[in-house]
């Protein structure tokens, strides 16, 4: 297995050690720092695509089975590859992983900007291409997660996912805010070139780290044998049972709001007297970096003073709060109200997963990390496609987006009370 060795604290000319910032310590080791900012670059573009896909798609079916259905074709690979590419992220050094995913991305957001550009994109044009990127995550998710203990060691680990949380929403309050003012000047293209050139960050940070070289410890033995080892091995532990159990249901059921905020933007919450509000790109943008600003804020302040809060308490917080907040989002009666509640459902949502995904790192051996973040991504990101049809379903059956959302959320919630009643060792959990 590759390890990247990480760095000593800095001392001063005293010979001391002096004390990094407790909220930002991961920073300290060069590889995660060039990681940390070429992410951020990156990330933005990422979220100026998605949300300009989302209105494209919109745009020019005016169909949010069709919305669901691009969601889906973007989730639904994650669910049939991620497990073997768990397998795979064992065997391979992860840097050299990541960084061809990181390409390969690259070329499809240009390949969609040529098509916007061009004026001859068509809607399978953009499910093609979804479906594409869904396989590059696959396996560059779970790689990306298995690669950060390497770049910072254990005992910087959850703050690195707590700054790994933060830079992702930072670049969800940025990306969706200026995509949808940009969408409304110029059109979805330019947001597609954007990300396509954002690309070139991350992939330059990582050229730059400084690896030692890679020696391959993996046993090799038949891909399956070692696929069920993984299962096994989290099916045994009645921690990461009950934790998968739950984001399978928040999966299905939590994400439905994401699917249908062009519904929420373009028909649902009219904005009078604002005039740059008029637009339903202004909107979207707004209404998605609310909710980011909201996860931004969680994730910071679990790198800052989280760590005081035992883990399982944030993991029984985020579970109770993340479904109450989307029900009353779903009966918000303004924009102005609807923001504030995004912003706590962001909070709630990255109480959870960040937590999470910190105790199934610390707690899983490193020859079983890549299968273990495999199957927390398949979880996680591959069975998005059901909540997505089933949002596009539900939306167009009883011709109300809120409706399907408050229907959606109140089986999630259901879900975290039965957690709360039936498992007591989550709350435990350290």
């Amino acid at each position: 297995m590759q390890r990247t060795t990480t760095e000593p604290r800095a001392t001063p000319s005293g010979g001391g050690q002096t004390r990094p910032s407790r909220t930002f310590r991961a920073l300290q080791h060069r590889n995660f720092r060039l990681f940390f900012y070429g992410q951020l670059v990156s990330l933005i573009g990422t979220w100026m695509q998605s949300v300009a896909q989302q209105w494209l798609v919109y745009r020019i079916t005016d169909s949010p089975t069709k919305l669901g259905l691009v969601a889906a074709a973007g989730s639904l690979p994650v669910l049939l590859l991620s497990l073997w590419a768990g397998v795979l992220i064992d065997r391979l050094p992860k840097h050299k992983v990541i960084l061809a995913t990181q390409m390969a991305a690259m070329l499809l957001a240009f390949m969609l900007a040529g098509l916007v550009a061009f004026g001859v994109v068509q809607f399978w044009h953009v499910l093609v291409l979804a479906t594409l990127l869904g396989a590059i995550n696959a396996i560059d998710m779970p790689a990306r997660q298995a690669f950060t203990p390497e770049m910072v060691g254990k005992d910087d680990l959850p703050n690195a996912i707590a700054l790994n949380s933060s830079v992702f929403n930072a670049a969800r309050v940025v990306g969706p805010a200026v995509a949808g003012l940009l969408v409304a000047a110029v059109g979805e293209a330019t947001a597609f070139g954007i990300n396509g050139v954002s690309y070139l960050a991350v992939i330059a940070g990582l050229l730059l780290m400084r690896l030692p070289p890679y020696q391959d410890t993996a046993t090799h033995r038949a891909p399956m044998l070692e696929l069920i080892e993984g299962l096994r091995y989290v099916v045994h532990d009645p921690l990461k049972r009950v934790l998968i159990g739950a984001l399978v249901i928040h999966s299905i059921f939590g994400t439905l709001h994401i699917t249908l905020m062009p519904v929420f933007a373009k028909n649902v919450f009219v904005v009078e007297g604002w005039s740059f509000l008029h637009s339903g790109e202004a909107r979207l943008g707004l209404l998605m970096a609310s909710n980011g600003l909201g996860a931004l804020i969680g994730a910071m302040l679990i790198a800052g003073v989280g760590e005081r809060v035992p883990p399982g308490w944030r993991i029984t917080t985020g579970l109770l709060v993340y479904p109450l907040s989307f029900i009353l989002f779903s009966f918000a009666p303004s924009f102005w109200l609807a923001l504030p509640l995004l912003a706590v459902g962001g909070w709630s949502m990255i109480t959870l997963l960040a937590t999470t995904n910190t105790l199934l790192q610390t707690t899983t051996p490193d020859e079983l990390r890549g299968r273990v973040m495999s199957l927390y991504t398949m979880t996680l990101v591959g069975l998005m496609p059901f909540g997505h049809l089933l949002a596009g379903f539900l939306a167009d059956r009883f011709g109300s987006a809120p409706l399907a959302v408050r229907m959606a959320q109140l089986v999630v919630l259901a879900t975290a009370i039965a957690v709360f009643v039936t498992a007591p060792h989550v709350r435990r959990a350290r």
